[in-house]
């Protein structure tokens, strides 16, 4: 794997929290500052499960690769939004089962850009890249991604847990419709997104405390979830809560039952 180095504009900011280093706080990692913690535990406070939700959200990724290897057939990804490596990642589910799979990371914090070469090592018949590029800058990341993946062929595109991050004057929809419209027809998209109708009064509340944090959190409904899916053929079961996706295809889940506030689904480009 040969990582694109950071640019010198881009240091690693300490000074406030990003979403990738409290992602893995939540996972129980090691890449993360003080203040990522701080509003970790801020989150925590609020939602005791915070961090169970995070392992759905890797355990939802796990089961949707497993699919779209073994079912579709799959050889190629393009995960946006991949945050700071925790195994197994996804090339490490892909590779396992197709050795010739490649694998595009992308994610514009330089503490996942520190940890990518060694910790991001894939199969020698296939290919893993990490390209460091913010996701609202689609036409960037499809450029740079063509130098590893064949997008005349099917592709799965990977938005798990990134889209509410993502403001709607950011562009969220514009950016998923300009990645799908670079994908060939066969190709997939896997989203996740945290729920804005399943606790308001508290999905208002983490709003706040992550926007105190520096960190925009845009929950979204069912309805506005569906919106990324336009012209997308859904795949059973449709969207649905994080954990429902094909609990079947789970390996070395631990469930307690507890319900998670994430939208998931999985659609195919006809």
């Amino acid at each position: 794997m040969t990582a694109i180095p950071p640019p010198a504009t881009h240091p690693i900011d300490t000074s406030k929290a990003h979403p990738a280093r409290v992602y893995d706080w939540y996972l129980g990692g090691k890449d993360n500052y003080p203040v990522d913690e701080e509003l970790g535990l801020q989150i925590v406070s609020l939602e005791p499960q915070a961090k169970y939700y995070a392992q759905h959200n890797r355990w939802f990724m796990q089961r949707a690769t497993r699919h779209l290897v073994g079912g579709p057939g799959i050889r190629q990804f393009l995960d946006i939004g991949a945050g700071i490596p925790t195994e197994p990642n996804l090339h490490r589910i892909a590779q396992s089962a197709a050795p010739e799979a490649r694998v595009v990371y992308v994610d514009n914090d330089p503490t996942v850009l520190a940890h990518a070469e060694t910790l991001l090592r894939g199969t020698p018949e296939g290919a893993t890249e990490f390209l460091q590029v913010d996701a609202r800058e689609p036409d960037k990341i499809l450029e740079q991604a063509e130098g590893v993946l064949d997008f005349t062929r099917p592709i799965a595109l990977s938005l798990n847990a990134l889209l509410h991050f993502i403001s709607d004057d950011d562009g969220a929809y514009d950016v998923v419709a300009r990645l799908v419209a670079a994908l060939a027809p066969g190709s997939h998209l896997v989203l996740s997104q945290v729920a804005g109708d399943f606790d308001p009064e508290r999905t208002r509340q983490a709003v706040e405390m992550y926007k105190a944090g520096g960190v925009t959190l845009v929950p979204r409904s069912r309805a506005e979830v569906e919106r990324f899916f336009d012209g997308l053929e859904l795949l059973d079961p449709g969207i649905g809560w994080l954990p429902d996706w094909h609990p079947e295809l789970g390996v070395d889940e631990v469930r307690n039952g507890t319900s998670v506030s994430m939208y998931a689904g999985v659609a195919r480009k006809p």
